[in-house]
């Protein structure tokens, strides 16, 4: 008998419904994100930090041309599943906020933002939900959390989203900057853990043979959305470089240190300039700087502080291919 005791239990677990299951069992996802999308370029994304491990495999689900969601609190999961079938049917964000809400009976106890087809943005944040919890929704933009340590934070996320989308920064750099707004306005009341950012496009994946423009995830890290964006800045570097370029031509360093910045720096000592990359020494510094400017300076490039379209395309011809 006492053998058959975790079996009954994963039973039970089994055939209670999701909104039991989430309140019961599992822990309350404090969580702040961001669910956005741009209607020009086909891109829809969730970012997502928590004081829970992984919360990038949890909070988000998107679909390219069919919108995309963010589910947090006591976080149902079934939401993503749910609410995608509903934006397939062509329902707009509206319309599938009310279906949720109407057909969850642990519905106080959730948050969650939609954006569907034509980017319009619903959200909702259950009574029951643990404080500070609130959101913000904008153009193209809803911003959501539970257990901030105030609404400043969610306003700190929305006013950056928009002035990085004012600014023309590329996609998922405006999803990090909110993030990183939302942090340094308060966050999670409990502290950080884990974060993840999804973006979709139409074929915008691994040599356009599925949607998934970017899934990373920092599963458990002292500063999560720090190394997102490193990892981020890698990421891009290698299979959207085109898409990397700020609308001035530079390339963001938004990372301090990370695997472009020593290929960089090697490509750079290749070609005479600068030494290359040791296991210590992969920092966007002076140094590096300091041999990017001497490079463009020798090959009349435009003399700036960032790798440009142009110096970029002077090291791949002289010293491989720098993406």
């Amino acid at each position: 008998m006492r053998h058959l005791r975790p079996l009954v239990r994963v039973l039970l677990a089994l055939a209670m419904p999701s909104a039991a299951y989430a309140q019961a069992d599992h822990p309350t996802l404090s969580t702040f994100s961001i669910v956005a999308c741009d209607p020009a370029s086909g891109f829809w994304g969730v970012a997502v930090q928590s004081r829970v491990v992984s919360a990038g495999s949890i909070v988000p689900a998107a679909e390219a041309g069919v919108g995309a969601i963010a589910t947090q609190a006591s976080a149902n999961v079934g939401y993503k599943r749910q609410a995608l079938e509903l934006l397939r049917q062509g329902r707009s964000a509206e319309q599938v906020r009310a279906e949720l809400v109407r057909t969850d009976p642990g519905i106080a106890h959730r948050q969650f933002a939609i954006a569907d087809r034509e980017c319009r943005i619903a959200a909702f944040t259950g009574d029951s939900t643990s404080a500070w919890a609130g959101h913000r929704t904008g153009r193209h933009y809803s911003v959501q959390g539970n257990i901030l340590t105030g609404e400043d934070v969610v306003q700190a996320m929305g006013r950056a989203f928009e002035r990085a989308e004012a600014a023309g920064l590329p996609f998922g750099e405006r999803l990090l900057a909110s993030l990183k707004a939302g942090q340094d306005a308060g966050g999670d009341r409990r502290g950080r853990q884990g974060a993840g950012l999804l973006i979709v496009k139409p074929e915008g994946g691994y040599a356009g043979g599925d949607d998934r423009y970017a899934d990373l995830r920092v599963e458990d890290h002292v500063e999560p959305i720090l190394e997102l964006q490193r990892v981020y800045d890698i990421w891009m570097s290698l299979f959207h470089p085109d898409d990397h370029f700020l609308p001035n031509g530079t390339r963001p360093f938004a990372a301090p240190q990370g695997l472009y910045v020593c290929t960089l720096r090697n490509r750079l000592a290749r070609a005479g300039f600068g030494t290359a990359a040791t296991a210590t020494s992969c920092a966007f510094d002076e140094e590096v700087i300091s041999a990017l400017k001497e490079f463009q300076r020798a090959n009349g490039l435009p003399v700036r502080p960032a790798l440009t379209p142009e110096t970029a395309a002077k090291l791949n011809e002289m010293s491989g291919d720098i993406r």
